[in-house]
């Protein structure tokens, strides 16, 4: 049983009396965009089903759901696998990216809204200091999810926490993580200057900026001297 796995059986309070395979899923993506799972990583449904201590077919059943998601991925006869996303992806990631958080930042946020965007950049930047990059790339999925609060729909942070799952997945193509997480965490807080000072259409316009070069440099580590 590797870490990510073992680390599981933390997440078994999570489910309750009345475990189910949405409450499973929901913990399988969250470690997604935390960046314990990789692309082509194969899920052992021995080991998880121990871990979170799951009947076999609720775990299948939340594997499906992923699937869906297009965060795991079924081989025949080889079993389930965290999906390889492409260079394809990544654009269309982006370009949802930009018409749900440019939504979202030409809104007047609330004092509550701040707060949970300043504890994630808070915690991007603690991060930083102790050299954690992984941890710093979970920080900044958490500020943009915390960005689409400010949309106010439920629909739209849904949509918002399935993406980011898969584009934790796209970091992983970085074989430098700290070069490319850290310019962002000053770029983040950049964003949230613009937002206190109401200052919604620079924001936005800010926001294209931020989000055009983050797609740049992703796409070129899918090249082949990237």
């Amino acid at each position: 049983m590797n870490d990510a796995v073992a680390d599981l059986e933390r997440d078994r309070t999570r489910l309750g009396r009345s475990s189910t395979a949405e409450r499973v899923a929901d913990i399988l993506r969250d470690r997604i965009s935390e960046g314990f799972f990789v692309p082509g990583q194969r899920l052992s449904e021995e080991s998880i089903s121990e871990a979170l201590g799951v009947s076999r077919n609720t775990l299948r059943e939340a594997f499906r759901l992923l699937g869906h998601e297009r965060l795991l991925e079924h081989r025949l006869n080889r079993g389930v696998f965290v999906r390889m996303l492409s260079a394809e992806d990544v654009a269309d990631l982006y370009r949802v990216r930009r018409v749900i958080e440019g939504a979202a930042v030409r809104r007047v946020p609330t004092p509550e809204q701040l707060a949970h965007i300043k504890d994630a950049l808070a915690d991007a930047e603690r991060a930083a200091e102790r050299d954690d990059w992984q941890g710093v790339g979970t920080a900044n999925i958490r500020f943009h999810q915390a960005l689409v609060t400010l949309n106010e729909s439920p629909r739209l942070d849904e949509a918002m926490r399935q993406l980011l799952a898969e584009l934790r997945l796209v970091f992983h193509v970085m074989h430098n993580p700290r070069a490319f997480h850290e310019p962002f965490v000053e770029r983040n807080r950049r964003l949230l200057e613009l937002l206190e000072s109401g200052r919604s259409e620079e924001a936005a316009a800010y926001l294209d900026g931020y989000l055009d070069e983050a797609e740049k440099q992703l796409v070129r580590a899918y090249e082949p001297n990237g």
